[in-house]
């Protein structure tokens, strides 16, 4: 069967028998995932597919189509339950992930760049998030990542068509005095992203970092250095985005000349979206407010028909423990004493993260806005590094060297010129030359000459004879 709610009452009754199977299948369904989703090392496609019409960049790349994979993940989480070593290898490659892509935003100078690899960045949150058993926390951040990236695609789009069609961030600057809607959408995604309370990007992001402190998957430090991992993230993605923020609508103002000459705020149908997904953005978050904060958890209470009832080892995290408890009859005790103990370390993380996500701020602001030539100073002082960072590691290039390249010398000299044109074509070719040689010696029979005939009929009377006399 494919019908989900039915293998997962297969595997809750059956998970020894599935248990032999499921980690080859969980990898193997991962693996698509990646490709889906964009998770190293097949995350490249990506950031290129985001060079087509901005609208499309935030509904499809955004918000629906490359988070399929980690909901997918998510709805196969009793699978999952059942391989804890495959939850480890997609809770260690959504951090890599995760880090890996905000370092690349770190340099980027093409504003929809930065925004993609923060795309690329943010679902290997959601793919920390499921790989650690936190499948309700990594759903609500696929759902409040929608709101604020697609306002923030959106945001860029608008600017793009205010500067007539200037991507270059360096060739921006103060665009807040021309363009105060997109400016404040810009910001409140912003903001959300970055993590700061109450916009959305915060309730969810901490779920996630949450999640990940309490779990108990892999190797005992593994969940710790996740965390490790998704906190230096979060301060990264404040920094990236932030340094967006701050090239492009303050700062110094870059902007030419001529494109200042055509510089104006975007009409309504640009702006209107915009204002509709701000909104989302600050308030989407209030779907859940954790208990520690006063909240009811609404979401993941909503989710709990689909994470209930786990098998196998692998702990889901305190953020998860109601829904579990919830399938075996004890909700109420167990939440409330694993809430209760937690509450104020769940509080000094909580507070942590925020304070992480304010340097990587602050620091932006400083380089950026305070420090004149700031930007030069950090090309400058980084040197190698920083040109390492601006030329995404040359993942591209060694991808082009690796792989293009071989496979397009393979296609042309083996593919094409040995066994298409050499064996296939000559194959098909011979028969046709054979065919046509046969053809002209049957011609050459069929002369219409009367002595010709005569002398093929003595030629086979000869041989007749010399049958019968041998």
């Amino acid at each position: 069967t494919l019908d989900i709610p039915t293998l997962r009452e297969m595997v809750l009754v059956h998970d020894d028998a599935f248990a032999k199977v499921g980690v080859a299948a969980c990898i193997l369904l991962f693996i698509g995932a990646c490709g889906k989703s964009a998770q190293i090392p097949l995350y490249v496609w990506l950031p290129d597919a985001m060079a087509g019409p901005t609208p499309v960049s935030a509904l499809i790349h955004a918000a629906t189509m490359v988070t399929a994979g980690v909901y997918m993940i998510a709805r196969l989480n009793f699978l999952y339950d059942i391989a804890p070593a495959a939850a480890a290898v997609v809770a260690v490659i959504g951090a890599a992930t995760a880090i890996f892509a905000a370092t690349i935003g770190f340099a980027q100078r093409d504003i929809k760049k930065v925004l993609a690899y923060s795309t690329v960045s943010q679902l290997g949150y959601m793919f920390l998030a499921v790989g650690v058993g936190a499948y309700a926390a990594g759903v609500f951040h696929l759902l409040t990542h929608a709101f604020f990236k697609a306002c923030l695609f959106l945001g860029a789009g608008s600017v793009i068509h205010g500067l007539s069609g200037e991507q270059d961030m360096f060739k921006m600057g103060q665009l807040r005095k021309h363009m105060k809607i997109t400016w404040a959408t810009f910001l409140v995604s912003a903001l959300a992203i970055a993590g700061i309370p109450p916009l959305a990007g915060f309730f969810s992001k901490d779920e996630i970092l949450w999640g990940t402190f309490n779990a108990h998957v892999g190797p005992e430090w593994l969940p710790r250095a996740l965390w490790i991992v998704g906190l230096a993230t979060a301060g990264m993605t404040a920094f990236y985005v932030f340094r967006a923020v701050f090239l492009t609508f303050h700062g110094k103002d870059n902007v030419s000349h001529e494109a200042k000459h055509h510089l104006h705020e975007s009409p309504p149908v640009m702006t209107m979206p915009l204002i509709i997904l701000a909104v989302g953005a600050a308030l989407a978050g209030f779907l859940g407010v954790p208990a520690a904060l006063g909240g009811s958890n609404a979401f993941h209470h909503w989710l709990e028909p689909v994470f209930a009832g786990h098998v196998g080892g692998h702990d889901i995290g305190v953020g998860m423990a109601s829904a579990v408890s919830h399938a075996t009859g004890a909700a109420s005790t167990i939440a409330a004493a694993t809430e209760g103990h937690n509450t104020d370390l769940e509080m000094i993380l909580m507070g942590v993260s925020v304070l992480v996500a304010i340097v990587g701020i602050l620091v932006a602001h400083a380089i950026y806005v305070r420090a004149p030539g700031g930007a030069e100073w950090v090309t400058r002082s980084l040197g190698p590094i920083y040109t390492l960072v601006a030329n995404k590691f040359y993942v591209d290039e060694l991808y082009e060297r690796a792989l293009v390249r071989p496979g397009y010398a393979i296609a042309d000299k083996l593919m094409y010129r040995v066994i298409d044109s050499g064996i296939i074509e000559g194959i098909v070719n011979g028969l046709g030359i054979t065919a046509r040689l046969f053809g002209a010696g049957m011609r050459l029979m069929q002369s219409g000459v009367v002595r010709t005939y005569a002398f093929f009929m003595l030629i086979g009377f000869l041989y007749l004879v010399y049958e019968l006399v041998k």
